[in-house]
């Protein structure tokens, strides 16, 4: 992650030194203005939209590149450079959502207004993503050049030696790309078309997508002439038979005609200013039961795998009376020394509050752990309203951070207090920040306890918190035990993501879900391969490969609630409205990435290489590169010379470049950062030779706010008046006269020696 205040700090530069900008007479709006001390947060400076922003780090390269104004040279540098929020003359969004799933595509046009004609500086895309956002590509078009995002494999990586600087396409927080494209000239248009895919919310039966669509007042093209177009298209497909219907949209979409499986809205209109709110569109898909369908489809011609593809989804429904699972639940917490702040405190309000919620039948117990255990109680609690209290009380109590991590004897010791009963619903909820290097003994521990021959075995809901644990340890015991996985990359989301966590665990309505007729299949790979449990929370989602002839109806059955067995059938349709292989794809390559750490295999580590680059969703096995596409003119060598230049001889060439942009994947858990209890966001330090080397070479410069490499100093020089000149030259002639005092003291002291 870059460095977030080095960023505020950057942006409020920029608009400080956008104020220097002449527009003239004939504005529409204003230069913009710094916040203030009331309006100011370090939140309001990340951007809630697409937007661009011009790298500056020699401020004399500010100014109106249509209007010059001739403003006195500036001289210093900016370090770290500013970021001047670009003005945006147009844009356009489309969103098309399948399923759970969400693909936006966002199109935009800027203008480097604050960099003269003459001169040329980076600029900076920054993309706030939605719900679990991953950026699929980035596309720039200038007059002269183009560049584009591609993933390549980790094999390619050493064809490339040009060095990468931090910011070049980075995260600035977990949902907010950045990518800077280098030399641009002042006055330059800049099209930008971005895409990304992202999570819808459910909550009661409804679908919610949410993207990010607010835009500061200060990126309002200047002037009252300039056209500033808007356009929104919203495309929705739950497949044949879906019965949908809208409940609530932001902006003002009309509803287009029919088109079979897609429903679809739209806007366009030129507008004064750009939203200053959020794109939010609410739908329902109706059925009153449990419902759902399978859709299949034929490879594409450029698949890697030429097997047929299948998607099953499976809703809930809309019965608000529906019961759910009785439940023993067991809270493994993390209380090591990288919990201090804001992570044990989240932690301890959404635990409380996911107590409180529990039903009078269920049963509870907490355990705290850092390299030791510490038990709220030595067997399963009902959770009456007294002993819930106490569990509050035990928590503000004995939360208190500090030693290692060691999650194996927390493990053993929840899943052996869980009965084997059957008529509830055994649950262990792990919460930790670290990695350990028993991870693989914690999962073989685990599935042995998942293969005994119990009518409902432990499901884990796992909860990573920053990136220094093994998020694909724990979404190998999520999905291996029919629980969940989510994660905190930022703590500032850790409590509302746990709280949701919590809540889709106590809303399970029907456990145990298998297929069955599926004999005439020859081959099935499903995705994830244990089924999660159903939840009013959400839907169950699956996907995967198959050879052979797929049912026409697909049986599923699970539990219910007081025990009876369930079944259901699906229909299956073949369809080509919905890409299968493009909506499932990243839930498939997190898994087999979990799949791939556990049993180190290092052919499905290819595999997912191949996935990634094919469908452009990010990997562990892949990295994201910038190419570069510029058109150049070259003059053919002839034998013969002409006076004059014929157009034969000039042909125009497309010469492409390739950057290597830095690591975008979460890895694989850090044990040093862990060891050394290393909070959660931490960025890593420099060594303290260099801060020493680096503050006393730049100290001076840092006082001054200006550089201080010797073409400034003799530029400063030149441009002092005479007493200035004059006190710097009896200045440095008193420095003179002590050194050479000192001199003097030490050879006087050899001769006396």
């Amino acid at each position: 992650m870059a460095d977030q205040e080095e960023f505020v700090k950057s942006v409020e530069d920029g608009l400080r030194l956008s104020k220097q900008i002449y527009f003239g007479k004939d504005r529409a709006v204003a230069p913009p203005k710094q916040m203030t001390a009331m309006e100011k947060t370090a939140e309001s400076y990340f951007p809630t939209s697409p937007m661009m922003y011009a790298v500056i780090e020699n401020p004399a390269f500010v100014d109106n590149p249509d209007i010059p104004s001739y403003q006195p040279h500036v001289h210093g540098r900016c370090d770290p450079p500013a970021l001047i929020p670009l003005q945006m003359n147009g844009v356009s969004i489309a969103a098309d959502c399948y399923f759970d799933t969400a693909f936006i595509t966002v199109t935009g046009s800027w203008r480097l207004h604050c960099v003269m004609s003459s001169r040329s500086c980076d600029c900076r895309i920054a993309v706030p993503m939605g719900e679990q956002g991953s950026i699929l590509g980035v596309e720039i078009q200038l007059p002269r050049k183009s560049y584009s995002t591609k993933l390549v494999a980790e094999d390619d990586e050493k064809e490339n030696k040009k060095s990468v600087k931090l910011e070049d396409g980075c995260f600035l927080k977990p949902h907010i790309f950045t990518l800077t494209i280098p030399e641009i000239d002042g006055g330059t248009y800049i099209s930008v078309t971005i895409r990304w895919s992202q999570k819808l919310l459910y909550r009661d039966g409804q679908f919610t997508l949410s993207i990010p669509y607010s835009f500061p007042v200060y990126v309002t093209p200047v002037g009252k002439k300039i056209s500033k177009k808007e356009k929104i298209q919203f495309n929705v497909n739950c497949g044949p038979q879906a019965e949908v219907s809208c409940k609530a949209i932001s902006h003002p979409l009309k509803e287009l005609e029919d088109e079979g499986e897609k429903l679809g809205w739209f806007y366009e209109a030129d507008v004064f200013n750009w939203s200053s709110s959020d794109v939010v569109i609410t739908y329902k898909i109706s059925s009153p039961n449990y419902h759902g369908s399978v859709l299949l489809q034929s490879p594409q011609l450029h698949d890697s795998d030429q097997r047929k593809m299948f998607s099953c989804y499976l809703f809930p429904g809309a019965l608000d009376c529906r019961k759910v699972f009785r439940k023993e639940v067991i809270f493994v917490v993390d209380i090591s020394g990288s919990m201090k702040g804001k992570p044990i405190d989240g932690i301890k309000q959404a635990l409380s509050g996911a107590l409180s919620k529990l039903d009078s039948q269920d049963l509870f117990n907490i355990i705290a752990f850092n390299n030791e255990e510490y038990q709220f109680s030595s067997s399963l609690e009902v959770a009456t309203k007294e002993a819930i209290d106490n569990a509050i009380q035990w928590i503000d109590m004995n939360f208190i951070v500090g030693g290692s991590t060691n999650i194996l004897n927390p493990m053993k010791q929840a899943i052996g207090m869980l009965s084997d009963v059957g008529e509830s619903m055994p649950i262990i909820f792990l919460v930790t920040d670290g990695a350990v290097e028993d991870e693989r003994q914690i999962c073989e521990f685990v599935k042995s306890h998942l293969t005994e021959n119990r009518k409902m075995c432990p499901r884990l809901y796992t909860f990573g918190i920053g990136l220094f644990c093994n998020h694909y340890f724990l979404r190998t015991l999520a999905t291996m035990s029919r629980g969940h996985y989510d994660a905190a990359i930022d703590v500032e989301s850790l409590q509302v993501r746990l709280e949701r966590l919590f809540s889709r665990a106590s809303s399970i309505i029907l456990a145990n879900i298998a297929f069955e007729n599926l004999d005439g299949l020859e081959e099935l790979e499903v995705y994830p391969a244990q089924i999660p449990d159903l939840s009013s929370e959400g839907p169950v989602v699956l996907s995967g490969r198959y050879q052979g002839v797929f049912p026409e109806m697909l049986k599923a059955k699970g539990i219910l609630t007081d025990m009876s067995n369930f079944s259901v059938e699906l229909k299956g349709f073949k369809s080509k409205a919905i890409p299968l292989d493009k909506a499932r794809v990243k839930q498939q390559i997190e898994i087999l990435t979990a799949q791939a750490w556990f049993t180190q295999n290092k052919d499905l580590e290819k595999k997912i290489a191949k996935m990634s680059i094919q469908d452009a969703v990010i990997s562990e096995y892949t990295r994201m590169a910038l190419v570069e596409a510029e058109k150049v003119k070259i003059i053919k060598s002839t034998t013969k010379r002409k006076v004059h230049c014929d157009d034969e001889k000039i042909e125009e060439r497309l010469i492409q470049k390739t950057i290597l942009l830095q690591y975008p994947g979460f890895g694989f858990g850090n044990l040093t950062a862990t060891i050394e209890n290393i909070p959660p966001g931490a960025i890593d330090k420099e060594d303290e030779a260099e801060i020493i080397a680096k503050a006393t070479s730049n100290c001076f410069g840092k006082l001054c706010g200006l550089c201080c490499c010797c073409s400034c100093c003799i530029t400063a020089c030149s441009n002092m008046n005479h007493q200035c000149a004059i006190a710097l030259t009896q200045c440095l002639g008193a420095f003179g006269c002590l050194g050479c005092f000192a001199y003097c003291q030490y050879c006087c002291c050899e001769n006396h020696k």
